[in-house]
């Protein structure tokens, strides 16, 4: 049972990534790191086509010795936080774009601390 709830959370993390790659208010290389951690415990043929995937497989590396994030990845995650404030800051009323600008900064600040790789 425990297998199949990780394959299937492998799968949507993998889905939640296209959607992110689409989508600037959702990351997508968190989201493949995840899939990767779900089919480590259900699936190693899909953990190994993660690991050997030449975009996300480095990623996945880094983050899996080091904790690491490339600075490109950071500039990439404030670049989509920043997008997300102005659509949100754009299409909402307020209260609602300090949910975003909190999240952003509270988020973005934990990716800007994780070390680089």
């Amino acid at each position: 049972m425990r297998r199949h709830f990780y394959l299937a959370s492998g799968f949507l993390c993998l889905g939640l990534a296209v959607i992110g790659a689409l989508l600037p208010v959702m990351p997508t290389t968190v989201f493949v790191i995840l899939a990767a951690y779900c089919f480590a415990r259900s699936s190693p043929r899909m953990e190994r086509r993660l690991l050997d995937h030449p975009r996300f497989g480095p990623h996945i590396a880094r983050w899996r010795e080091h904790g690491a994030i490339n600075r490109t990845g950071k500039k990439a995650a404030a670049a989509a936080f920043a997008i997300s404030i102005v659509i949100a800051l754009a299409l909402t009323p307020m209260p609602w774009p300090l949910v975003t600008i909190a999240a952003a900064l509270i988020v973005g600040g934990w990716i800007w601390t994780r070390p680089e790789g």
